[in-house]
């Protein structure tokens, strides 16, 4: 079921697909074309506003792109987006009032609730495909969300990456043993049975299961429990930061070697700036290169010199940013499509673009080509915190779910 792709060394120095039929001539886009409209429920306020500052940031850097190598198929795109404060009702206003003035062909969409909220008005209307912060399994159910797609694999293919790795590492049959910690929220529980499910199939055993607040500072009850088991992997999901920090300085404290891993939201450098020293062997699993490391190509490098010309007092791009990026650039590569085929841009039509995805270029964003399954992209890699560097190091190959 699953396969492990040996990363293939640098990309090929000539342009992915997309950027290829997009850079062949770059002229000045034609006046008389009707633009393409990204439209987004953007949380520049609110709890998520340390990436939805990013978040747009990406959006509109992307735009600027594109529109400087002709747009797409002679089409300008232009990005509306209205800020949300990462509330629900905030984000179904913006979309009935962008959908209404502008007509989106595309929409990122700030929430699971949002896009969870927003799917029947999204299906009657038929004119936009949408993705966004989310990675929630339930969106790449095609049968009641057939216009959402995610950038990236879902939370449950999140998880079996990450249990793909812990499986690699066992030795002469030793299979190692793995706690799942996650947060009470729909978010926390999403990737749950679905994780141990796999882990089953692998040979791994599941050896505690946690569950805390979101954003807890009190566990050393579950530390507690922890050193009882004593995993060789412990497995977060549903937090941005805390209390990973906690679980892992106590652990540590306690002479326990286990080996933390986390899902994306988790991923960021932010748990480095926060933790320093401490941060160091954390791992995640991340479905793009990280704006800051090793890798290149030419869509990777063209953000890069975007990110630069747009704001040089910037440095580091976060992994919203470059979240972001890919849902314009996915999002681009479907209207491309559609409007290649000969087709009006509708949501189904789009969709049937989304579809066709196969060994898909990205340029340097992802390290292999790509192929759509189930209105994901289920393909990532594990990287490994390098504290005294102050980043993520790749240790492990891409891996692309079948």
């Amino acid at each position: 079921m699953f396969r492990n792709i040996l990363e293939k060394g640098r990309r090929l120095a000539g342009l992915g697909s997309l950027v290829a039929a997009l850079a062949v001539a770059a002229p000045a886009m034609a006046q008389d074309k009707k633009p393409i409209v990204f439209g987004g429920s953007i949380p520049l306020s609110g709890v998520f506003a340390f990436a939805g500052i990013h978040i747009h940031a990406g959006l509109t850097d992307y735009t600027a792109w594109i529109n400087s190598q002709g747009g797409i198929n002679g089409h300008p795109v232009k990005y509306v987006m209205e800020d949300t404060a990462y509330e629900v009702d905030r984000s179904v206003a913006a979309f009935k009032k962008i959908s209404g003035s502008s007509s989106p062909a595309t929409y990122y969409g700030d929430s699971t609730g949002f896009m969870k909220t927003i799917a029947s008005e999204l299906n009657s209307r038929g004119t936009t495909l949408m993705s966004g912060a989310s990675f929630a399994t339930a969106l790449t159910d095609n049968e009641q969300y057939p216009y959402q797609f995610i950038p990236g694999p879902n939370y449950s293919q999140m998880f079996g990456i990450i249990l793909e790795y812990i499986a690699d590492q066992g030795k002469d049959g030793d299979m190692p043993t793995v706690a799942f910690v996650y947060s009470d929220t729909e978010f926390g529980k999403d990737p749950i049975e679905n994780g141990k499910t796999r882990a089953a199939e692998l040979g791994i055993e599941v050896v505690e299961d946690i569950v805390t607040k979101p954003g807890s500072v009190d566990v050393s009850a579950e530390v507690l429990k922890l050193r009882r088991v004593r995993p060789d992997f412990v497995v977060f999901h549903g937090y941005v930061l805390s209390p990973i920090n906690e679980f892992m300085v106590q652990m540590r404290q306690m002479g326990l070697d286990t080996q933390f891993m986390g899902t994306f939201w988790s991923s960021d450098k932010l748990i480095i700036d926060k933790m320093g020293a401490d941060a160091d062997g954390y791992m995640g699993v991340m479905p793009y290169n990280y704006y800051d490391s090793e890798e290149g190509g030419p869509m990777l490098d063209a953000l890069r010199a975007q990110a630069e010309k747009s704001d040089p007092e910037a440095g580091y791009r976060p992994t919203g940013y470059m979240q972001a990026w890919f849902n314009a650039m996915v999002w681009t590569e479907v209207v491309k499509r559609t409007l290649d085929a000969g087709k009006e841009l509708t949501a189904d039509n789009m969709a049937a673009s989304l579809a066709s995805i196969e060994d898909w270029d990205t340029g340097g964003i992802i390290g292999i080509p790509v192929t759509v399954r189930d209105m994901s992209f289920p393909v990532g890699r594990i990287w490994r915190v390098n504290a005294e560097a102050g980043r993520y190091e790749p240790v492990s190959d891409w891996i692309h779910l079948d």
